[in-house]
């Protein structure tokens, strides 16, 4: 949504050193064998899919195929069913997820075992990582810098000691006002913000932190200075308006499915955001059966995929984003994050259980992670419109702890960064340094 707008290894040096390729051969029969990670939970390709760009996660041992890994040592690949254990994209970015994928013998496919029980993708120093320190069923593999915590500890047949269930690094993203919004992702590889341009101390980076945002004055020095891990325009790139976080694209509508727009998008990172509220006639209008027949396409981007967003009822049986599901599901369909709107038009107190209630109801409906990309306080059909500084600074502040705090909401983004003209009452920063009450509340998150 827009109010009233159209959508414009040195590291890996000293962690390779263990086992090698040599020893993970070994340990990994011809006959193929589990690996198993955090929990003692086995890397799976999900429902035993053979097509390019399948999901690797961490599911309950069955002994099924999907669950049997083999090593090619000469050329250090990690196969299963016949493809390759692959790095999205080829990308080398914090949060790139891990896919099956044909075997082509390029780094995105080479992998060493490393010291600590890591497994390294050798073409980007990174270590395989459970997103979030998560293990539970489903939970999407992905690389890492390595720390060396549960989450990256891999237990090999043969192998001796497990993977314990703790962990301290923070929950890991891998990264997108009035009813009359625009259209439109990669994955963060900040880990600290530039300094301000301005005298006020930058806010923290967080990685699950990001913005919605249109073209203004200042904006890449406000996106630092909120200090957001990620951003996107409703658009399918940023070439007008970089910013120094990860950027995501979107698929905005079903005028953006062409070809030149797909391969746009595959050159903007390794996660890509699906329709922009589809179940509004204002905004990409779509019936689930048109979103169903393009999303073929969206998913032969290899890239990781939200699914649309519906402006409202992602918790209905029966709605939109339900029937969508429902008929993914059916067609084998790829969606790996369920993408979520809100707007509250209660600014009490309440507003914060009504918001996170909702996400979690969502969640509980389709057992995938979310990112909440639109979020905010404005009643469209009464009055007030907007809530007053306290109830909206007070909403930001304890939004923002419980989602960082909760670790099945992998990303979420305020609505919006700009504070320009009409979107003042609502947004965060006037300039590239100013920031609104709201702002300073939004930049504190961490």
């Amino acid at each position: 949504m827009r109010l009233g707008r159209k959508p414009l290894i040195a590291l890996l040096a000293a962690a390779v050193v263990g086992v090698g390729m040599v020893g993970l051969t070994n340990a990994l029969a011809d006959t193929g064998a589990p690996i198993t990670g955090i929990a003692g939970k086995c890397v799976d390709v999900a429902a035993a899919n053979t097509a390019n760009g399948t999901a690797v996660q961490l599911w309950g041992c069955n002994g099924t195929a999907a669950q049997k890994w083999t090593v090619t040592a000469s050329d250090a690949s990690i196969r299963a069913l016949g493809k390759c254990l692959d790095v999205t994209g080829a990308s080398s970015a914090d949060g790139a997820k891990v896919q099956l994928y044909d075997c082509n013998g390029t780094g995105a496919q080479r992998w060493a075992a490393g010291a600590g029980n890591r497994l390294v993708n050798t073409g980007s120093g990174k270590c395989l990582d459970a997103s979030g320190n998560s293990s539970a069923d489903g939970t999407r593999l992905q690389i890492w810098t390595c720390t060396g915590n549960a989450n990256q500890q891999w237990k090999l047949p043969g192998a001796t000691g497990s993977p314990t269930a703790t962990a301290t690094r923070t929950a890991s993203p891998a990264p997108s006002a009035s009813r009359t919004t625009g259209s439109p992702t990669a994955t963060a590889t900040r880990t600290a913000s530039p300094a301000p341009s301005a005298s006020r101390t930058t806010g923290p980076v967080a990685r699950k932190k990001g913005v919605s945002t249109w073209q203004f004055t200042g904006l890449s020095d406000a996106v630092r200075n909120v200090g957001a891990g990620w951003y996107y325009n409703w658009s399918t790139n940023n070439d007008s308006m970089p910013a120094s976080a990860e950027f995501v694209p979107m698929i905005w509508g079903a005028g953006a499915v062409t070809d030149a727009d797909l391969a746009k998008v595959k050159s903007e990172g390794a996660v890509l955001l699906g329709f922009n509220e589809p179940d509004l006639k204002e905004q990409s209008n779509m019936t689930v059966e048109q979103a169903l027949g393009l999303w073929p396409r969206l998913e032969a981007t290899g890239m990781r995929l939200g699914s649309p967003a519906v402006a409202y009822g992602g918790d209905t049986p029966g709605g939109w984003l339900d029937r969508f599901m429902t008929g993914a599901r059916q067609q084998n369909r790829r969606v790996d994050f369920i993408t979520l709107h809100w707007y509250g038009s209660d600014f009490s107190d309440a507003a914060v259980g009504q918001f996170l209630g909702y996400v979690q109801r969502v969640h509980d409906r389709y057992n995938l992670p979310i990112w909440i990309t639109e979020y905010g306080l404005m009643n469209f059909s009464g009055t007030p419109k907007f809530p007053n500084t306290a109830q909206i600074t007070s909403f930001i502040t304890r939004t923002t702890t419980q989602m960082q705090a909760t670790s099945y909401i992998e990303r979420y983004a305020w609505f919006s960064l700009p504070a320009v003209g009409d979107s003042l009452p609502y947004g965060l920063y006037k300039d590239g340094s100013t920031p609104t009450p709201a702002g300073e509340a939004y930049s504190a998150a961490a």
